[in-house]
């Protein structure tokens, strides 16, 4: 359940307790400098304003297995409801974001990815070179967002409600 604030802010409430999230850049080079992720941290702001409790928020490096077995094992803990990652949504051969995640759903959400793309089209042509995804592994739901600190915060504030009817439903 979220309820608009007279602000106009989206406050997310479940049950009793806030909805739970992970956020991870995958970025190689910062993984291996150690380095903080703008776009991370972007996204925790939000979520956090949101309402979210942000269990977990990192850097991980582009290797599909790698991505693929944290998101795998953090959606079969149960700690978290939403699963956020941001880079490695393009088209170079270390892009390896959709697939990680494509490989670690049980069901793929389509739907997402096509309406960022879309959302995205109005700033940039190259929005169509983004491969992203989304998809569902029991009940937490993994989404895909661009690099760029900007974009992946405008992205999430755009599908957020959605986002909240998603978790929302699958944990009833």
């Amino acid at each position: 359940m979220y309820i608009r604030e007279t602000d106009n802010s989206l406050i997310v409430k479940k049950g009793v307790h806030m909805m739970r999230a992970a956020i991870f850049a995958i970025d190689t080079g910062a993984y291996k400098a150690k380095a903080e992720s703008a776009s991370a941290a972007a996204l925790k702001r939000l979520l956090e304003q949101a309402g979210f409790e942000v269990k977990a928020a990192g850097i991980l490096p582009q290797e599909k297995e790698v991505v693929a077995s944290v998101l795998s094992q953090l959606a079969d803990s149960g700690s978290v409801e939403l699963i956020l990652t941001t880079g490695a949504v393009g088209y170079q051969e270390d892009d390896c974001a959709a697939a990680a995640l494509a490989d670690a759903a049980e069901r793929l959400i389509p739907g997402i990815p096509e309406a960022l793309r879309t959302y995205n089209l109005r700033y940039s042509k190259k929005a169509m070179l983004e491969s992203m995804a989304a998809g569902i592994r029991r009940k937490t739901l993994m989404i895909n967002l661009p690099e760029s600190a900007k974009t992946a915060k405008e992205d999430m504030e755009y599908i957020l409600p959605e986002v909240v009817q998603v978790v929302d439903n699958i944990n009833l």
